[in-house]
Formats: structure tokens, C-alpha cells, sequence
């Protein structure tokens, strides 16, 4: 081997192991998954992945990555401003592709417990003002944001569809500062939304509640979507509620394992006051 080149090379093994060592066997155990992969349609894809051992413990996780170049105009929002329904009716009635689960509500009253907008029209005011939901999803066929909620004078906004949920998780890269209370801190099924650097839209829910799905705390989310190369990133309503849904996949449409009738299957759904999905 010619003596000046084999410094540069043992050089760049010490280097390529320091950077392989550098990482946790979380995010290794992420980004190197060998993830079940269905195409839905052209810039469209779900994911589904098992983890024997992530973060200390067995985690259920389906996604949907959507292609914004080519589906940006097809984002929308649904809502009820009263009534709950369940994903699954939600999306079918909106003509959805996929759907995921929106924001918080008002389980004895009905309704979003945060402002919603839809088409231009509020469906929902804030009924009381929480630290929880500080991140505002922004959609109009020109863009879709993720920003703080700070940032955005949202009930004056000429955007047509606006959530307001959270906590914000990731913001232009960096994660957010995520309070130390028992709803971040402790392992829950969790939806979350997503925009990644390469302009593609996650929608991704993380199964909990059960022996073959522990959930996760908000920092352990913060850090699988950000290995899944998440640019912003928002919480919305998890728990019971946390539901994905893909037509046509199964008999109702729901590919996660929703906890609220304890059992690891497809029927136990959360009636929700709305939804995020993507038009067929």
C-alpha cells in the first residue's frame, strides 16, 4: 500500500467508527429498519415497522410519507364543529386517501378544544388556552406550514386551513423545549405530523397501551421523527385516539392498532372532532 495513502485510509476507518459509535442504538435501530413498504399511489407510501427493542422496549409504529411536489393541492383538514366521529368516518366522508387524527377536543361537549378553521370558515374557537397546544398547522394549495404558535396571529390569518394543537416538537430543525409534565414525559400512543427536509408530509402514529406496543414520551417522538428526517414536526391528539388510516387497506381502513378497546387489532377507534387527510 502506498505509504502516504494508507494514514488517509486508517484516518478515515478511525473516523467512520467514531461516527457509528457516536450514535445510540435507537436511531441506528430507526434508520437502518428494514421497514414493510406499500405504495398507495405515485409520491405516495406507508410504512409499518415492528421494533423488538426501541427505546428499552417493543414499539409499533405505521407512516405515511406524501410527496408535497405532487400532492400539496390535495392537503386538507375535516371537521365537525359538535359531533365526533372516527377517523375511519371522517376520511370516508372527505373522499380521503389517508387520515390521520387531528387535534384535542371536548369529549363531554363535542368539537375541537382548540381553533380550527376549514375552508375558510372557523369551525372551532379555543375554549380555554393551553401550553399544550402551541404549534399551528397552516394549509392553503400554495404551502403547508408547521410553526410555533407564537409566530402566527392565527385567528387573523387569510389561511383557509388552520390547526391549532401540539406541543410543537421541531421547528426549522431544532427541537422544541418540551415541558416536564406527566402528558410529554410518559408513554402514550402518539399521532404526529411532519415535514422533512426532502418536502415530504409524515403523518405517523405510534401504538401504546399494550404489551406488544409501549408508546412513547414526547422526547423519544421528537427523536424518531427526526431521524426520519422531520425539518418541523408537531404532537396532535394522542391516546385512544391516536388512528391511521390508508383505503382500502384494511377492513375499515385503520393500519394502526388503536388502544381504546384494549385489544392490539384495527376496531378500537376514538371518536375525535377531526381529522388531517389527503383527498383520493
Amino acid at each position: 500500500m502506498n505509504k502516504k495513502i494508507a494514514p488517509i485510509l486508517l484516518s478515515f476507518l478511525l473516523l467512520s467508527q467514531l461516527l457509528v459509535f457516536g450514535q445510540s442504538a435507537d436511531s441506528v435501530a430507526v434508520l437502518n429498519k428494514e421497514w414493510k413498504i406499500i405504495p398507495i399511489k405515485k409520491g405516495v407510501t406507508w410504512k409499518q415497522g415492528h421494533f423488538e427493542k426501541l427505546f428499552g422496549s417493543q414499539q409499533e409504529i405505521n407512516l405515511v410519507e406524501i410527496d408535497l411536489k405532487k400532492h400539496r393541492k390535495n392537503i386538507h383538514l375535516a371537521a365537525d364543529p359538535k359531533e365526533l366521529k372516527k377517523t375511519s368516518e371522517f376520511a370516508t366522508e372527505a373522499g380521503a386517501l389517508v387520515a390521520i387524527n387531528g387535534g384535542f377536543f371536548d369529549m363531554k361537549n363535542g368539537g375541537s378544544w382548540d381553533y380550527v378553521k376549514v375552508d375558510g370558515k372557523v369551525v372551532n374557537t379555543t375554549k380555554k388556552k393551553t401550553d399544550r397546544a402551541n404549534a399551528i398547522l397552516l394549509i392553503d394549495k400554495k404551502a403547508i406550514e408547521i410553526q410555533p404558535d407564537s409566530a402566527v396571529n392565527y385567528e387573523q390569518s387569510s389561511k383557509p386551513n388552520i390547526l391549532l394543537s401540539g406541543p410543537l416538537l421541531i421547528h426549522r430543525g431544532q427541537d422544541a423545549v418540551l415541558a416536564n409534565n406527566p402528558f410529554n414525559t410518559n408513554r402514550h400512543p402518539r399521532s404526529a405530523v411532519a415535514i422533512t427536509r426532502k418536502n415530504k408530509l409524515i403523518f405517523l402514529v405510534v401504538d401504546g397501551r399494550n404489551s406488544q406496543a409501549a408508546g412513547m414520551n414526547l422526547s423519544e417522538l421528537t427523536q424518531t421523527l427526526r431521524w426520519l428526517g422531520a425539518k418541523h414536526a408537531m404532537n396532535v391528539d394522542g391516546g385512544g385516539s391516536s388512528t391511521l388510516y390508508v383505503k382500502g387497506a384494511t377492513a375499515n381502513g385503520v393500519v394502526n392498532h388503536p388502544s381504546d378497546n384494549k385489544q392490539f387489532d384495527h376496531e378500537g377507534q376514538r371518536p375525535v372532532a377531526n381529522i388531517i387527510y389527503l383527498k383520493e
